[in-house]
């Protein structure tokens, strides 16, 4: 699946689109990796989740601060940007584990940096700029990523 998204709000509203598809997580927690280069739109795209969710408050890139922490009903968002994470090993200083329970989401920025601290990811969402625009192409990683990448459907 690969999305063209020439605007900021179309890239906002794909995120909309993956929350209202998000399958049902009374029993678990999801992980959604949001990878690609600066400015291609992964905070846009998180955004558009978190508003789709409910979250009223201004949503920025948690760059400084490293975890925003988003609670809506049913779910709890936890918003991770891992860019200026020196060392994997930093992320138990965040207490990561206390979130890892059912009605629970992760959107993580630049996982990469995480290394092997982070659990795997249910969805991957590749984000690359275009002469116009950027291209999205989740993907599922899990049962659970392919149960919501078919509701998408």
């Amino acid at each position: 699946m690969h999305v063209q998204a020439p605007t900021p709000q179309d890239t906002e509203a794909l995120g909309a689109r993956l929350a209202r598809g998000c399958p049902p997580l009374d029993e678990t927690f999801a992980v959604i990796y949001l990878s690609g280069d600066l400015g291609v739109g992964k905070t846009t795209l998180a955004r558009g989740f978190l508003r789709e969710l409910g979250v009223k408050t201004a949503i920025r890139s948690p760059t400084y601060t490293l975890l925003e922490l988003y609670e809506t009903d049913p779910l709890t968002t936890l918003h991770l940007d891992l860019y200026r994470l020196v060392d994997p090993a930093e992320l138990e200083e965040l207490g990561l584990r206390e979130w890892a329970r059912p009605r629970h989401i992760w959107l993580i920025e630049w996982p990469e940096r995480g290394g092997s601290r982070l659990p795997p990811p249910d969805l991957l969402i590749a984000l690359r700029a275009l002469a116009h625009g950027h291209e999205i192409a989740p993907s599922a990683a899990s049962a659970l990523g392919e149960s919501w990448l078919g509701r998408l459907a």
